[in-house]
């Protein structure tokens, strides 16, 4: 199957998901978004795929929400009286359903969306040129997205306090 913002791949039971935007640092859009979720459908379905690994093409494996290509917005094919999800948060979920793992191969920058997807990851290798790994919601003011608030303390720990 051919996609416009992904490339998706199966060889040797290892399908490969690349977020192939390289001109724009894989920025995330609703396309993307859409394409993630029907190629992780794809790979849930194919028994002989045992294992999903993401990539980026380029420098970067995703710089975040691509503004001026929607970013976040829905995409239009919502049901009138479902419940809202941001793109992210839809894409991040479905990876958390998988029945296989997934491991985010992080060869580049990773910013906002681009990393709070992994979160929901099984494991997350960065290569030494992902120099720029960062959760800008706070310094935006805004609420972060795509589960984020769920998955990062699982990630990352939580503190213990000390008496």
């Amino acid at each position: 199957m051919e996609f416009e913002q992904i490339l998706y791949d199966v060889d040797d039971r290892i399908a490969t998901i690349t977020l192939n935007r390289p001109e724009m640092l894989n920025a995330w859009t609703p396309v993307m978004m859409a394409e993630i979720i029907q190629a992780l459908d794809m790979a849930d379905a194919d028994d002989s795929v045992r294992v999903v690994v993401f990539t980026g093409a380029g420098r970067a494996y995703c710089a975040g929400a691509d503004l001026s290509s929607g970013g976040f917005r829905l995409t239009g094919s919502e049901k009138p009286g479902t419940v809202h999800r941001d793109t992210a948060g839809r894409a991040t979920l479905r990876i958390f359903n998988m029945k296989k793992p997934v491991i985010a191969a992080i060869n580049g920058h990773a910013v906002g969306v681009g990393i709070t997807m992994t979160m929901a990851m099984d494991i997350r290798i960065a290569s030494e040129s992902a120099t720029k790994i960062g959760f800008i919601f706070n310094r935006r003011g805004i609420v972060p997205e795509g589960c984020c608030t769920y998955f990062l303390p699982g990630s990352s720990g939580s503190a213990r306090l000390r008496s």
